[in-house]
């Protein structure tokens, strides 16, 4: 028993330091954001995606077109 008390002192207390300092830490300031650039990748990356959903709902498409004339 003493050994398991020995073990839950540390970790209790180390707990309870933690639990202070987190509001603290809270409280600090956030260093400034930095000014948003748009270079471009952002409307290639859209632009991907509309070009992968549409060759998804072709291949869709087509598979379903395949099943329901493959008599």
């Amino acid at each position: 028993m003493a050994v398991l008390r020995f073990c839950f002192v540390p970790i209790l207390v180390a707990f309870a330091v933690g639990m202070i300092a987190l509001p603290v830490a809270v409280q600090a300031q956030s260093p400034a954001l930095a000014p948003t650039t748009n270079d471009g990748t952002s409307i290639d990356q859209g632009v991907a995606c509309v070009l992968m959903l549409v060759a998804l709902l072709l291949t869709y498409m087509i598979h379903v077109a395949d099943l329901c004339f493959n008599f």
